[in-house]
Order: structure tokens, then sequence, then C-alpha cells
């Protein structure tokens, strides 16, 4: 029996530059993850879990999983990384021994709201199969691999930010330039001291579930046809996370929350966003902390004083909007 797991991340600074030759910095969020067993079996099979089972208590029921999970479960993706297992061990010139085996999956990492849920299955079905066949994927192409199985079988709109943390985890700074990718197809990755981080808090809130393709296919267009406003702001999402990563290494926690408010005041800038996303960062940052998207809405990640009185006004102060709120945990 081979068990497996991947954690949520949260974008700390950079997002959503990563999938515009931009850089970010991300980390780990260990409170959820996604779960993979894998063991020997007469058929190749995979289990669904209850969010791909079609019975439901109630109409009511079936709303609600809708509305938090989309149409689509987790088979699909488990599926579509299957088959990209076995293509880039074919391209490789890897043969796999002929066994058959079952996969089965759960995940409380909250659905579709920028924690990165979807691609935290892959990553940890990856490093299933890895096991099970006893293969050796270099760790910088491991990302790739993952995002493959969503860009190019799936069709979803995604960039390598939440693969390269979920490959990596801890705290990882990630450069992306144009010239780099284009060279050698995948960024560079530099692994931070996440002990040198200021306290933190996330928030989230599942009744605003959506699917981060939503936002990055719109985005995408704009790019590639050369917006001057998004260019503009993938460049400034660069420079915030150089700058970020120089007052982490000096502990400069200040200068690190007012990039982290400038970044999500940017996005503001060049996305129309839901004011329920809105009041979600405002209610953090009228208690005093910073507060920016985690991913692409639906969560939050920010800065405060590390004070237990701190904290607990930022709990009061989400539940009242309907919000949870946790200290992540940041598993290297």
């Amino acid at each position: 029996m081979i068990e497996t797991y991947a954690y949520a991340r949260a974008g700390l600074v950079g997002n959503p530059s990563d999938g515009y030759y931009g850089k970010t910095i991300s980390l780990i969020v260990g409170n959820f993850r996604a779960r993979v067993l894998c063991y020997p079996s007469a058929n190749l099979e995979i289990k669904p879990s209850a969010i791909d089972t079609p019975v439901y208590r109630s109409l009511k029921a079936l709303r609600e999983c809708i509305n938090q999970n989309g149409y689509y479960g987790g088979v699909r993706l488990i599926m579509a990384t299957i088959k990209r297992f076995a293509d880039y061990c074919d391209q490789e010139g890897i043969e796999l021994s002929d066994r058959n085996f079952t996969l089965e999956y759960e995940s409380n990492i909250p659905a579709r709201v920028g924690l990165a849920g979807s691609s935290a299955i892959i990553t940890a079905t990856i490093r299933a199969l890895r096991q099970f066949f006893g293969v050796e994927i270099p760790k910088h192409i491991q990302p790739n691999l993952v995002l493959s199985a969503e860009v190019d079988e799936l069709g979803i709109a995604a960039g390598l930010q939440d693969r390269v943390i979920q490959t990596y985890q801890g705290l990882v700074y990630m450069d992306f330039n144009r010239e780099l990718m284009q060279r050698q197809g995948y960024g560079y990755y530099e692994e931070l001291d996440h002990t040198k981080l200021p306290p933190l808090y996330v928030a989230y809130q599942t009744d605003l579930s959506e699917g981060s393709e939503i936002v990055h296919t719109n985005l995408r267009e704009r790019f590639s046809r050369g917006d001057p406003d998004v260019v503009r702001a993938m460049q400034r999402f660069a420079e915030i996370t150089v700058e970020a990563k120089q007052a982490l290494a000096e502990g400069n926690f200040k200068r690190l929350s007012e990039l982290m408010n400038e970044n999500f005041d940017l996005r503001a800038s060049i996305v129309p966003l839901r004011q329920a996303d809105l009041r979600l960062v405002h209610t953090g940052r009228r208690v005093g902390a910073s507060s920016k998207f985690a991913g692409s809405g639906g969560a939050v990640i920010g800065t405060y004083d590390g004070t237990p009185e701190m904290l607990q006004k930022l709990i009061d102060a989400y539940k009242e909007i309907g919000a949870e709120v946790i200290v992540p945990k940041v598993i290297k």
C-alpha cells in the first residue's frame, strides 16, 4: 500500500504572474491536504471519492455540491495524470512494469477558493505512481508534468506556481523569465527559509468557490494581445516579488505587508472582482492586517502582529461574513 500527500498552497506575492513570465513566492499550507492510496489490483481502477458519486440526499445537497466543487470531481484529474505519466515514461524511454493498480483519493482542501486543490490531487497522484513503478523524475520537471495533465489533457488555464510549491514544499521563490522558460522549459526555483516568515493568517469562504480558469482565460487573452495595463501589471508583480524576497531576508515585515497589499491592489486594477471577494480582503485590512488573494479568489493570505488578541479579532471579523481563519502550517 502506497500512501502519498500533497498540500494546499498560498501565493505570498507575485501571483498571478507565474503564467506570464513573472516571479512569485509561494508557501505550503499544511492544514489541508490531498491524499492518494495506490495498491496492486487485478484491473486498473480509480475509485471515486464522495464528490464524484452522483448520489445526493436532496436537490439542495446537489446544488450545494455543484456550487462548492463544480461539475467535475477528481477522477478526471487522476485519469489525465495517469495518461501524462505514461506518456512521459514513453518519451523518456522508461519501460513500466505490466502491473495494474487501484488508486483512491480524498481531499480536505476547500474546493475552488484559490488554495490549489486540483493540483494537489495531481501532485499526490504523481508521487504515488512514481513509487508504484519505481520511476525517478527530476524535481524541477515534476511541476511541468502536473501542469500538463491540466493544460494539455483537460484544457484548464493554469501556471506553474502551484505545481512548483506543491512539489518542493516549504517556501519557494520562482522566476519564470521568458528567455529561461523558452530555453529550458522550466523556471528558476529557490527554496527559502520559511522560519523567516512573519506571522501569517489565511481566511477562506467556501461559498465563494469559482474555478481559477475563469480568471486566467481572460487574462491570458489580454496578455497575448499585448494589453498595456496587463503587461505593465505583470512586470510590477515580478518587481514586487524581488522586493518581497529582500524584505524577507532583512526581516522587514512592515515592507512585506505593504508589498502584499500592493500586489492585491494591482490585481484589482486589471481584473473585475466580485464584491464578496473584495469584502474578504478588506475585512482583514480593517482589523489592521495585510490581505491579498491566496490564489484567484475565495481565500486570502495576510500578515498580522502575531498576538493572540489580533488573531482573535481576525477570527471574529471573518466569522461575521461567514469565513474561516487558520494559521498556515508551512510543511517542508
